[in-house]
């Protein structure tokens, strides 16, 4: 009797093991879906964010639960956190540290800011002039504060979340390019549907207060925390898609519709942000549809619209929209 071939039907295993980073990823979406409804996007994004080392700055009107997001985040992870009120009168010393005299030895010593912790929640991000934005710079590139030419690392992890309210004027200042640059996302905050609004009504109603952290349980360590990060950063990514990449971040330098295209630190968050993406979704290879997925917030921010397209009334998420169509999407 002749030997039958069988087709083998294992399942597909992944290079890494990304079994616990999953699940770590699912239970602080369950925390933090226990008072924010309806923006499972954005709480995506944050996560992909904080896996590939990244930035935030959270942009929408007042009342969607941006720093309270934040907050929620922080809490589910055991480490530190601490959270700066931007105000037109804040130092860069308020934010980063000062030296101060010490009368018993005679010497200045470094008193460290605010800034020296894991998550940093930096609320109203744009209410503080350039000076004290240009306190930043280092810190959110560099992971460290230089000070009377003394340089000071911090702790990793760190996560600066900046928020911003888009329609006020009053009172703020533009964000510098060179600042815009370091967010790794963008993400904006819109209003809820009916539906979800009436399910937020429904459970506030339930709750005796909407922001009891107390509910919210932590889910990581510092320690598990960076070994997720650098899990993300061995995930595979094909030559076809650094081209795909290429080709998109090319496309912003060279399109007549805008007068700032994405620069080179736009690529490479492009690519860190994909990664940590393809590994949320329980992959240790990235696909075109993670790209795509990081590909706005990564942009909309880096790219400046010229005066006549501004004047129809476009977004930097419709030249996007465009830019994307005229590319070759690889499969």
């Amino acid at each position: 009797m002749e030997n039958q071939q069988t087709t083998s039907t294992a399942p597909f295993q992944n290079r890494i093991d990304l079994t616990r980073l999953n699940s770590a990823v699912e239970a602080i979406k369950k925390e933090i879906r226990k008072i924010i409804i309806g923006q499972d996007e954005m709480i995506e994004l944050l996560l992909i964010a904080l896996l590939a080392e990244g930035h935030v700055l959270l942009e929408g009107v007042p009342g969607t639960a941006k720093t309270l997001t934040a907050k929620l985040l922080a809490k589910t992870i055991s480490s530190g956190f601490g959270r700066i009120q931007f105000t037109p009168d804040l130092m860069p010393s308020d934010v980063i540290g000062t030296s101060v005299y010490n009368f018993k030895t005679s010497e200045f010593e470094f008193k460290k800011g605010p800034i020296f912790s894991n998550i940093i929640l930096i609320d109203e991000i744009n209410r503080s002039p350039a000076k004290t934005q240009a306190a930043l710079f280092e810190v959110m590139e560099e992971s460290q504060i230089t000070v009377d030419g003394v340089s000071y690392q911090l702790n990793k992890p760190f996560f600066v979340m900046g928020t911003q309210n888009p329609i006020e004027h009053e009172g703020t200042y533009r964000l510098p390019e060179a600042q815009l640059d370091r967010f790794l996302f963008k993400i904006c905050i819109s209003y809820p549907t009916k539906e979800q609004e009436l399910l937020i009504l429904s459970t506030h109603q339930q709750r005796e207060s909407i922001t009891d952290l107390n509910a919210i349980a932590q889910v990581l360590n510092v320690e598990r925390l960076l070994e997720f990060q650098h899990a993300c950063k061995q995930v595979l990514v094909e030559d076809k898609l650094l081209c795909f990449i290429v080709d998109i971040i090319n496309k912003t330098r060279v399109s007549p519709d805008l007068y700032l295209g994405a620069s080179t630190r736009a690529s490479i968050y492009l690519l860190n942000a994909a990664k940590a993406c393809a590994a949320i979704r329980g992959r240790d290879f990235v696909t075109p549809d993670d790209i795509i997925f990081v590909l706005k917030p990564i942009l909309r921010h880096r790219m400046m619209l010229t005066p006549e397209k501004e004047m129809e009334g476009l977004k930097t998420d419709d030249i996007i929209d465009q830019l994307l169509k005229s590319i070759e999407i690889p499969r």
